[in-house]
């Protein structure tokens, strides 16, 4: 992604979250996107967020309470197990960052943006190697042959679509992601 920046972009600095190379306060906001499940020590990330920002900090994560109830994961139950553990909970979030904010965020049923809730109303891409490539999540869990065909033949056979037929015709669903905002110092 950095090498495909257009001439003149901002600067971009590569880092950890644990070890962020700024000064305390040095932004309005800190913002993250489905990151936090990815840092070595969210203690230490979260202290780095908080230390940076002045206004806010803002995450886009899951909460698997929620995102525990999405169909996928009666075909491969090991994508809940993988990540479960990974994710904090929203409880985390503000044990972390004191009082939060939580917003859900409904994933439109057209979405195509190649996260793990994207294709929830069109199953046949989850068939799709290159989309599951595109999905952190399924690198963790070794061979799914098995539950790949499992699900290949309830779509053909149409057991799919009666197995969840609340889904037919919704244009949005609630899959557990959330933007969590924790304001600093009382600033709206």
């Amino acid at each position: 992604m950095i090498a495909q920046r257009p001439a003149g972009a901002a600067p971009v600095v590569q880092a950890c979250a644990e070890a962020l190379p700024f000064r305390n306060g040095s932004f309005d906001a800190v913002l993250g996107i489905l990151t936090v499940h990815h840092w070595k020590d969210q203690a230490k990330g979260f202290s780095e967020c908080v230390r940076l920002a002045r206004s806010r900090v803002v995450f886009v994560t899951n909460d698997f309470d929620v995102c525990a109830q999405f169909w996928l994961f009666d075909y491969f139950p090991e994508l809940l197990r993988a990540d479960r553990h990974i994710f904090p909970s929203m409880a985390r979030f503000a044990d972390a960052l004191g009082p939060v904010e939580t917003i859900a965020v409904p994933v439109p049923s057209d979405c195509r943006d190649g996260f793990l809730g994207a294709y929830w109303q069109c199953p046949r891409a989850y068939l799709d190697p290159i989309v599951r490539g595109n999905i952190s999540t399924f690198s963790k869990i070794g061979s799914i042959d098995s539950q790949l065909a499992r699900l290949k033949g309830d779509i053909e056979s149409g057991a799919w679509q009666r197995r969840y037929p609340s889904l037919e015709g919704l244009g949005t669903l609630d899959l557990g992601y959330r933007i969590v905002i924790a304001r600093r110092d009382g600033v709206g």
